[in-house]
């Protein structure tokens, strides 16, 4: 059988067929086929007049097996690919996309090197990855209404470190980074440093969101004896800010879904500043807050600012003392 008498045609072109052939026999008006076919009638009269000149071959588009004009260098793909085998291999095609072009002066968009990476099995598409859907809860209205705290156990330094907590706080309304710092782990004498900080930078604002944590929230036989507050709590009630605990990790998903974007992003960028201590990882912070934040910071649905400036009355020194401490201090004053 001679295989070059056969004719591959789309679905698309199929269907111009059947409609065009509609309208030499007269059963459709050139005006009803542009409709059909969501085409304007001077296409379809172009088209009618190859399908009476070639028949239907003359539908079928001269491109198909041909290569793109569009079409990137191959060995523009293969220095890509080899880039991102040999130094960023666990990088995402966005974050990738970025150290390529900044690094590299590889230029490539992120579609085309995440559609590169996947034919590589270098990474797996979302849709084939499988997890539970939460419904997100609906963002506070203001930056500073509200701020999602929390501490991330992990590799931060990956080999070159021990492993080490980075306390992260995330304004509600626009998914900002507001402060991070990291820690040995989470303790309350850290996030009373982490917080001084964060008043001194931002001011104070309406409430903070934090996990069931004993830091926050105090369980057991120590209620009976501070009245239900915790020493983080007591310093917050003194500067009139509320905290709010959530009762699973999904509620406060604003911050553990910046837990996700920093184990990738921060740990990346750590590694390329061969960065190795906590001490060097706090100077650099406020450099990659500002990155961060340019990149995935959303628009509040209100301009007004919620933080309200630290009064002069308020010694955040002073308040962010541990409890007991204060009482000695107060004791010996007054002898």
């Amino acid at each position: 059988m001679d295989e070059s008498r056969f004719l591959t045609m789309s679905r698309k072109e199929l269907n111009r067929l059947e409609i065009l052939g509609r309208v030499l026999e007269r059963r459709l008006t050139q005006v009803q086929a542009a409709e059909r076919l969501g085409l304007s009638v001077r296409q379809v009269r172009r088209l009618c007049r190859k399908l009476r000149a070639e028949g239907a071959p003359g539908l079928v588009s001269k491109q198909r097996g041909r290569t793109s004009n569009r079409t990137l260098p191959i060995d523009l793909r293969d220095r890509a690919l080899g880039l991102v085998q040999s130094r960023y291999h666990d990088f995402g095609p966005t974050l990738a996309a970025e150290k390529l072009r900044e690094l590299h002066d590889v230029i490539v968009s992120v579609e085309t090197l995440r559609k590169w990476m996947i034919d590589a099995e270098l990474w797996v598409p979302r849709r084939e990855r499988f997890g539970r859907v939460y419904q997100p809860r609906h963002r506070r209205s203001c930056l500073g209404e509200l701020i999602q705290i929390d501490g991330c156990d992990h590799e931060w330094f990956e080999e070159r470190a021990p492993r080490c907590t980075l306390l992260v706080f995330v304004d509600d309304a626009t998914s900002r980074l507001m402060e991070i710092r990291f820690v040995d782990s989470e303790s309350t004498f850290d996030y009373f440093a982490s917080m001084q900080s964060y008043l001194e930078r931002h001011g104070k604002p309406v409430a903070l969101y934090s996990d069931r944590a004993s830091i926050f929230r105090a369980t057991g036989s120590e209620t009976r004896n501070t009245r239900g507050l915790t020493q983080f709590s007591r310093a917050l009630s003194e500067l009139n800010i509320d905290i709010v605990c959530a009762n699973s990790p999904q509620a406060k998903g604003r911050v553990e879904r910046a837990h996700l974007t920093l184990q990738d992003r921060l740990v990346k960028e750590l590694r390329l500043r061969c960065i190795s201590n906590q001490e060097a990882a706090n100077d650099y912070a406020a450099e990659f807050i500002e990155n961060y934040n340019k990149r995935f910071a959303k628009t509040p649905l209100s301009d007004h600012d919620a933080h309200r400036p630290v009064r002069e009355d308020e010694d955040l020194a002073l308040i962010f003392t541990w409890q007991e401490d204060r009482k000695v201090s107060k004791h010996r004053t007054l002898h």
